[in-house]
């Protein structure tokens, strides 16, 4: 859906208001051919305008466009006019010179404030796994994917954030369509260094030669090199895949949808959000547990993720490679695996330098020299002279940690029929803040068939029509979730089939907050991780690990 600009040999055609936005940044004089679709722009003013180009050969401060005012919201009073309208845009950069900033040291007007555009990757090239691959090549040009998120565009979003085509006569079916799907909302700024997005174009020595021998003798034809970054549109047409993706650059939409899709973006822009693998080694986790996740809470940490887990004799062999060569280490690994650890996935702002701080060095008698208010003195295991608490030693260690101590899993579900918009919006939210991600998602109406695929456990059951009754009635948002632990994850939050003794046993649930009746309890997921990987095959098509629990 996104316009595109497109340069002819005198004018710069600009039809949209993202397009317009972008043609007030142009440096010099800009003149401004205004028209409507029904009757065209100017023609008759072209042989002057080529005639100033050519005779004042300043490409650089001297500009010609023509403009549609039907797609401009800015030129909305020009609509309806038949006569002939140029409007004239001046646009100079201004330097500014701090004199009270000392030798060697950066102004703070020397700095430009960044530029952020928005990019959203639209429902069917989500479900056509194509987000990856956009995203890839948006790295590789040299942008940077500043904050991201996998969600379903309200009514309200989709028209705000496409109010430039709403006159359009299938925009209706287009917000239906962008409303029924997941997209991939992305904030991408330019990034500080030249990319494969930056194009060098060498000036054509003949052609000036004759331009400057013909109309200014006294002139040398310019030598200099000129550089041109595509903006994020042009290089995505580039790629040929723009039509998978529509992008707002305009500077005042972009902070208004920034605001909309992101709200908490600037004060987190600020932060350096980090994850990291903890572990509590045996002896401290059955002692001290309490009053280690006490301290966790305090020191500001988030726990994403935690479970005990038994560690084999390779596991702790190597979490504890760096005692080795000690004479303890035979009796540290028998302590390893005599029983459970605690893995935590911890965030925070500077989590992984933070983490290090506070549990010390990895020595008792390192600790008590260096860091004596360390928990790793705080802890410290009579006959055991090492750290009782372990922490990932760089983030990309702890990456791939937490995906082999939290291997992501996938479950399907389901969103019932009765469940209304704004009850649909309040259950996506509440899987987002348990942690879920929404890998697929794809609104559609369950027929019997459809249906069997999901139920198949009761499809035998007297009341197996009552429930195909329910799914009837319009249509259920089916989704794949994925996260560690998800399917048992998800039919907690889910809470019990009736909704009157989830409200009883589980008030916090999805059931007990929106489920009516056994019936219509808002929401399905599926029971096991078997049942969960057959029916998201047949509903997704696509092929589940044949290991999901990564072991």
């Amino acid at each position: 859906m996104a316009s595109k600009k497109r340069e002819i040999q005198l004018q710069t055609v600009v039809n949209s208001q993202s397009l317009w936005d972008e043609m007030l940044q142009n440096k010099g004089l800009t003149v401004i051919d205004v028209y409507q679709a029904w009757c065209g722009p100017c023609k008759a003013m072209q042989p002057l305008f080529r005639k100033l180009k050519n005779e004042l050969n300043e490409d650089e401060l001297l500009h010609f466009v023509v403009a549609e005012a039907d797609n401009i919201v800015t030129l909305q009073s020009f609509r309806d006019k038949c006569e002939p309208v140029f409007l004239f845009s001046v646009y100079h950069e201004i330097a500014f010179v701090d004199s009270d900033a000392e030798d060697g040291e950066e102004s703070p007007y020397e700095s430009a404030e960044q530029l952020y555009s928005i990019a959203i990757i639209k429902p069917d090239a989500v479900i056509a796994r194509k987000s990856l691959e956009i995203k890839k090549k948006i790295l590789e040009a040299g942008f940077v994917i500043e904050i991201e998120d996998k969600r379903v565009l309200t009514e309200q979003q989709v028209r705000d954030f496409y109010s430039r085509i709403a006159d359009q006569p299938d925009f209706e079916d287009f917000v239906l369509f962008m409303t029924n799907g997941l997209s991939h909302i992305l904030v991408i700024s330019q990034g500080n260094e030249e990319q494969p997005a930056w194009e060098e174009t060498e000036p054509n020595p003949e052609t000036e030669t004759k331009v400057y021998e013909d109309y200014h003798h006294e002139v040398a034809p310019p030598t200099l090199r000129k550089e041109k970054r595509y903006s994020l549109q042009e290089y995505l047409e580039r790629q040929h895949i723009s039509q998978l993706c529509d992008i707002e650059e305009s500077i005042a939409n972009v902070n208004k949808f920034i605001d909309m899709f992101f709200p908490d973006f600037k004060s987190m822009k600020n932060l350096k959000l980090e994850k990291i693998l903890a572990l509590l080694r045996p002896d401290l986790f059955q002692e001290k547990k309490e009053n280690v996740l006490g301290i966790i809470h305090d020191e500001g940490f988030k726990i994403l993720m935690q479970r005990p887990i038994v560690l084999s004799e390779e596991e702790a062999q190597t979490l504890c490679k760096e005692y080795e060569n000690e004479d303890y280490f035979e009796n540290l690994i028998k302590k390893m695996t005599s029983g459970p650890s605690l893995a935590l996935v911890l965030l925070r702002d500077n989590c992984l330098q933070h983490w290090k701080e506070l549990i010390g060095p990895s020595s008792v008698e390192k600790a008590k020299t260096s860091l004596p208010e360390s928990l790793c003195v705080q802890f410290a295991v009579e006959g055991l002279p090492i750290n009782q608490l372990y922490g990932s030693d760089s983030l990309e260690t702890a990456e791939k940690e937490i995906q082999y101590f939290f291997p992501p899993q996938q479950t399907l579900a389901l969103i019932k029929p009765h469940v209304t918009q704004e009850q649909r919006e309040e259950i996506l939210k509440y899987i987002k803040e348990a942690g879920f991600e929404i890998t697929q998602m794809k609104e559609m109406l369950l027929n019997e068939e459809a249906a069997d695929k999901i139920y198949s456990k009761i499809k035998t059951k007297d009341f197996y029509k009552d429930v195909l009754e329910v799914l009837s009635e319009g249509l259920s948002l089916v989704m794949i979730l994925t996260k560690w632990n998800a399917v048992s994850d998800w039919r907690r939050l889910m809470g019990p089939v009736d909704p009157d003794e989830a409200k009883l046993l589980s008030p916090d649930s999805i059931r007990a907050q929106f489920g009516a009746s056994v019936l219509k309890n808002a929401v399905h997921g599926s029971s096991n991780i078997h049942e969960a990987m057959e029916t998201i095959n047949q509903m997704f098509e696509v092929l589940v690990p044949e290991n999901p629990e990564g072991n």
